[in-house]
Formats: C-alpha cells, sequence, structure tokens
C-alpha cells in the first residue's frame, strides 16, 4: 500500500510505501529530512507522530524506549508507515540547488592510503554539475538493492570528481570490491547529496571539529572549504584513531596547520603501542577536547564518526556549556554484512 506523510510545521508532503522506511520515503522525494546513522541508534532523525501509526520491522530501535514510542516519538530512519501519517518534523533548509539525484558514475582511481582505508575517486556525468553543502555524503546503489554510505571529502567547489575514504569492513561485500576487484571506468550508481552534516556559514564563532577514523572525510571536505572562501573562523581539530598508522592524512593536516594561522590540528591515539614511539596525544578523542576546552559555551561543535564517539559527545558535550543547537554530527554506522 502507499500511504502519505505530512510534515507540519511547513506544507512538504510525500508518499510512503509498505517495505519502505518514512526517511528513505521522504529522500526519495527529494526532501532533506535531519538523519544520521540510518541504524536507529543517533536520534537525529526523531520526529513526533501527531496522527496515524508506525510500526518497526525490525523491532524497536536501539534510540528509542516503549514509553517514548507510546508518547508518539519516531525514528523515521526505522519507522514503517501502517497509515497515512502527520508528523511533527522540519525538512532542513538548503539552497534550491542542492537536489537529491541518483546518477551514474564511473571509477576513476583507487589509493590505498592506509592498511585499511582506500581513497576512492569517482568521476561524474559532466552535463549539470553536481551542487553540494562541505559534510554531505552519498549513497551507493547495489544491484541488490542495497546502499552503502559514504562522505564527500573533496570540497563542493571540486566536485566533477568524488572523493571517498572507504574502510575495509570484515565481511562486507561492498568495501571486498573496493579494495579487491573493483576496476577502473567501472561503472557505479549513487544518490545524493544527501544528511544533515554541513558546515554552517552564517556565524563567526571558533568551530570544535572532533573525528574518529574514516570520520575525517566530511572533516576534510569542511576544512578545504573553509581554505577556499579565506575563513578567519579559528578552527581546533581532533582526529581520533587507534595508532598512527590509522592517521591517514596526518602529514597533509600538520602542512594545512602550519600555512593557515586559524587552523590547529591535535591527533589522540586510543592505542598506541610502545613501538609507535607515539609522544602526543593518547586517550578517547572526546577527552582531549573536553582537557583543551573545560567550557564550550563559545563554540560550535562539529563531529563524524562512530555511533559511541557521537553518543558520549551528545552525553557530556551540554554538560560542558555546549549550547543547543551548536552540535552538528555525522554518526558512521557500518551497515551489517550482506544487509
Amino acid at each position: 500500500m502507499i500511504h502519505k506523510v505530512r510534515l507540519h510545521p511547513g506544507e512538504e508532503s510525500f508518499e510512503v510505501l509498505d517495505d519502505e522506511s518514512v526517511l528513505a520515503a521522504g529522500l526519495r522525494a527529494g526532501l532533506h529530512l535531519p538523519h544520521s546513522c540510518r541504524g536507529g541508534s543517533c536520534g537525529a532523525c526523531e520526529a513526533r507522530v501527531l496522527s496515524g501509526a508506525v510500526t518497526y520491522p525490525d523491532g524497536l530501535p536501539a534510540g528509542l524506549t516503549q514509553a517514548e514510542a507510546d508518547a508518539g516519538r519516531a525514528l523515521l530512519c526505522q519507522a514503517h508507515a501502517c497509515a497515512d501519517l502527520d508528523l511533527e518534523a522540519r525538512a532542513l533548509a538548503v539552497p534550491e540547488e542542492v537536489r537529491i539525484r541518483r546518477l551514474p558514475c564511473r571509477v576513476e582511481s583507487r589509493e590505498l592510503l592506509c592498511h585499511d582505508v582506500m581513497r576512492l575517486i569517482v568521476k561524474l556525468p559532466s552535463l549539470e554539475p553536481f551542487v553540494f553543502l562541505a559534510g554531505q555524503y552519498v549513497d551507493f546503489l547495489l544491484e541488490d538493492g542495497r546502499r552503502r554510505s559514504y562522505s564527500m571529502a573533496n570540497p563542493p567547489h571540486d566536485a566533477e570528481r568524488l572523493e571517498l575514504h572507504v574502510r575495509r569492513v570484515s565481511g562486507g561485500d561492498f568495501t571486498a570490491r573496493v579494495f579487491d576487484d573493483l576496476e577502473a571506468r567501472s561503472l557505479l550508481r549513487l544518490e545524493g547529496p544527501l544528511g544533515g552534516f554541513w558546515l554552517r556559514e552564517d556565524t563567526e564563532r571558533p568551530i570544535v571539529m572532533v573525528a574518529g577514523g574514516t570520520g575525517y572525510a566530511p572533516i576534510k571536505s569542511m576544512l578545504r572549504h573553509l581554505m577556499e572562501v579565506g575563513t578567519t573562523r579559528p578552527v581546533t581539530f581532533y582526529w581520533g584513531v587507534r595508532r598512527p598508522r590509522d592517521l591517514y592524512e596526518g602529514e597533509v593536516l600538520a602542512r594545512w596547520a602550519a600555512a593557515h594561522d586559524w587552523l590547529r590540528f591535535i591527533p589522540v591515539m586510543s592505542a598506541a603501542l610502545p613501538e609507535d614511539d607515539w609522544t602526543g596525544r593518547r586517550g578517547w578523542v572526546h577527552e582531549a577536547v573536553l582537557e583543551d576546552f573545560p567550557s564550550l559555551a563559545d563554540v560550535e561543535v562539529y563531529a563524524a564518526g562512530p555511533p559511541p564517539m557521537i553518543a558520549v559527545i551528545q552525553e557530556l558535550f551540554p554538560a560542558h556549556g555546549l549550547p543547543q543547537g551548536r552540535l552538528c554530527f555525522d554518526s558512521f554506522e557500518f551497515a551489517p554484512p550482506r544487509d
């Protein structure tokens, strides 16, 4: 069956099928609905059901209690409509030229950045510019209907080719293909740009950026964009990885920080070994931020990385003064193998 979804306040509406999530249907309709992990844990896609009903085919998501569901709270990335819906939710306002599209792309090159991260460069059709905001991502559309999400590491002004950082995942069919089988000129299909994680430029507040692992990719897009526009906003970037070998563009970032007095780069190791001879910061990356910024009242925070990192930032940073609305995050949740 097809159900109609109406968003309030506002005039947006779209149709959703029984076998798709409300979020997937909204994105298919070209609406930039807030979301991040798409796994039901981060809460970014939360809405309130004003009328109608939703169900969760895979069970109640981790980010939702039964009491919250009973009170009308819904996580749209997992919720399926049982009837026409009226939702208290608002699509994100983006420039008109930032349109969600499905496009073919060709593999131009692959480069191993470290032991488990591949730089994948894909070329887009040249007929129409691909317009996105620094920090957004695309979905690769696989032959069996599955999707795999990757953030652009290139900036919006350099969008003929997309730079994507693919981490090898144990049991991951798509990552195995990228690392082992994908050849130059291979044809793929993608959808995008997607996501609400993008650089807000209507303020001059200092910025704290936090990345875990390949959460560096959208941060790189933001940093390159800031260089392009000639920013003077102070930016402090913390990149948390396990060991120095995982800091796959550390030298690049060190050069950028040396060349731009507005940028500080602070790598943080969580599991450095004695043979690594690491003399820099150690521990969890969020702890390093709070050591340097015991009060976050005057900054904006952009965080991208694994769900546990995002969850602790969501919990602790407001307690250290970060005002509501000044945390923008992207939760990198791996898709289950063969999902």
